[in-house]
């Protein structure tokens, strides 16, 4: 069996946790009682109720354990921690009371006294697939709905987030039937194994666009649903009649906050020419003022990277956007030490073209765009395989909001961060950013339950 285990990336000799990753015996202990949970569960709505508040329950009463660990295990700056715990608990408060919704209409039939009932279904089990930089929230925005849907879920959780995982799993031990949600932490040759168990009916991830794509094929091989949420390019647009100010505050915290280890940060910044300079000028000072150093310290809003791995992923994408031509503006100053830090940069590329501007590089890296006009903007801000966040800042909101619709994104912001999620509103991307139905709110209903339509005849008698 593989090791798994998870290290501190602001002290990366305390391990967190450690654990061997699931046997195929171990995995299918697990799948069959998914199976055979699951069409208990979908009968009962009731118990869904109750089941998915008091999973909010046992998670409230650990809060301060979660947010500690959230910290110690990936690095997250302890206020976006209380946050992330905060939305967890708020998801399942939403989704709780789904299992009370209609699942299905009535509609005219085509000839006399007919009657056509459109009905929706469970699944049956689902697996979640998530990632190490939301270990709560993503994993609960996932299998939330699944289950008030009457699915039954497996979440497979990110190596570097066991600890947090196996949190949440304690909580669902005391919340849940037994079987109905389960947390199995497996090494990447064993998930590829169980995406072609037939027991899976559909798969939901989270993760870079490299294994999006190739999960989401894996289930078409075999004709089952996927949903992938994947990478991000995402830029803010600038237009002239921006609060210059509030407009760099909100690009630096959607740049450089969690260490910019967001799907949805912002990535890049596309200003007119009219107003470069004054906001580069903010842009700057803030970067330089930026306050980089242990998530645990209130007031840190950049911790470290989450691995060795990713710092030298970082430095690398860095350097070659600047042999590349770009010009570095601003960086902060990152502490000495052990622990996975890098320098918060701000780089001036006025290409769109370039890979720096083309790539996503997971991490607080941003660049500066200059561009003529607001079609030019909205040409470079487009001019990417990805498409799921996209920003535009101006007093003028009939304008800003024209502008926000141009952008080919899933999710658009108009004079606020590109992160920032609403998780009860559909959450998705364009392009190469996402596949399959969209996450959260009702839309979650499009993917995780499909549709039977019943065509009832009046009696002949």
């Amino acid at each position: 069996m593989t090791a798994i285990s998870s290290v501190n990336p602001f002290d990366p000799s305390d391990q967190v946790a450690g654990c061997e990753g699931a046997s195929a015996a171990e995995i299918d202990s697990v799948l069959a009682a998914g199976v055979a949970a699951q069409p208990g569960w979908a009968a009962d709505p009731m118990l869904r109720l109750r089941s998915l508040s008091t999973l909010a329950d046992e998670i409230e009463v650990r809060r301060q354990k979660f947010i500690d660990l959230m910290v110690r295990e990936v690095g997250k700056p302890v206020a976006e921690a209380a946050g992330e715990v905060d939305r967890a608990i708020a998801i399942l408060g939403f989704y709780s009371q789904v299992p009370l919704d209609p699942v299905g209409e009535v509609v005219p039939g085509s000839v006399p006294g007919a009657r056509v009932l459109v009905e929706r279904h469970p699944l049956g089990l689902v697996l979640a697939i998530c990632p190490w930089n939301f270990p709560l929230a993503i994993p609960l925005w996932k299998s939330a709905p699944a289950l008030a849907y009457g699915n039954a879920v497996v979440i497979k959780p990110a190596s570097p987030a066991i600890a947090t995982a196996a949190l949440l799993a304690e909580c669902a031990a005391g919340a849940l039937p037994e079987g109905v949600l389960s947390v199995l932490p497996m090494s990447g040759a064993r998930t590829s194994e169980v995406l072609d168990d037939e027991r899976i009916a559909a798969v939901t991830f989270t993760g870079s666009t490299g294994v999006g794509i190739s999960v989401a094929e894996r289930m078409a091989s075999r004709a089952a649903p996927a949903q992938a949420e994947m990478g991000g390019q995402n830029a803010a647009i600038v237009l002239e009649d921006a609060d210059l100010d509030a407009a760099a505050d909100a690009i630096i915290s959607g740049a450089m906050g969690f260490a910019g280890q967001k799907c949805t940060a912002t990535r890049r910044v596309v200003v007119v020419s009219q107003v470069r300079e004054q906001l580069e000028a903010k842009l700057v000072e803030r970067v330089r003022g930026l306050s980089v150093g242990d998530p645990e310290q209130s007031g840190v809003t950049v911790g470290p990277l989450i691995s060795e791995s990713a710092v030298e992923e970082f430095e690398a994408a860095r350097s070659a956007a600047l042999e590349a031509g770009a010009t570095e503006l601003a960086v902060a100053e990152a502490p000495e030490g052990e622990g996975y830090f890098v320098s918060p940069a701000l780089l001036r590329q006025d290409d769109p073209a370039a890979t720096v501007n083309q790539e996503e590089t997971f991490g607080p890296l941003l660049t500066l765009i200059e561009v003529a006009d607001e079609d030019a903007a909205v040409e470079a801000a487009n001019a990417t395989r990805f498409g799921l966040v996209g920003a535009v800042h101006g007093r003028d909101l009939g304008r800003a909001g024209r502008v926000a619709g141009r952008m080919t994104t899933g999710l658009r912001r108009v004079n606020a961060p590109t992160p920032g999620v609403d998780f009860y509103a559909p959450f998705g991307g364009e392009g190469q950013s996402s596949f399959g139905p969209r996450e959260q709110g009702r839309a979650a209903r499009e993917f995780f339950t499909s549709s039977s339509t019943t065509t009832i005849l009046p009696s002949a008698t």
